[in-house]
């Protein structure tokens, strides 16, 4: 069995990229992790052996968190905030 077929290593690998999320803010490798942990889950069920369709599940699983998490933890609305007015004046 292919190293990039076992459920624990993509839990394992989930981990580490939260970890580093910790260290690293911006909610950029949290999407990942939570690629990571969902291909872990299906892979735990149903086992996939070719690494072509373990790549691409990886890619849309992560896209599809990274979106959801842009969107919930956004800034409401588009615009950042701009201060014309200084707190010396």
């Amino acid at each position: 069995m292919a190293l990039w077929s076992v459920w624990w290593v993509w839990m394992s690998a989930a981990l580490a990229l939260a970890t580093l999320e910790v260290m690293v803010p911006g909610y950029i490798f949290l999407g990942f992790a939570a690629g990571a942990a969902a291909l872990g889950l299906i892979l735990l069920v149903a086992p996939i052996n070719a690494l072509a369709w373990v790549l691409v599940i990886f890619a849309v699983l992560s896209l599809l968190a990274y979106l959801a998490m842009r969107r919930v933890f956004g800034l409401p609305g588009s615009k950042p905030k701009v201060w014309d007015r200084d707190i010396n004046d």
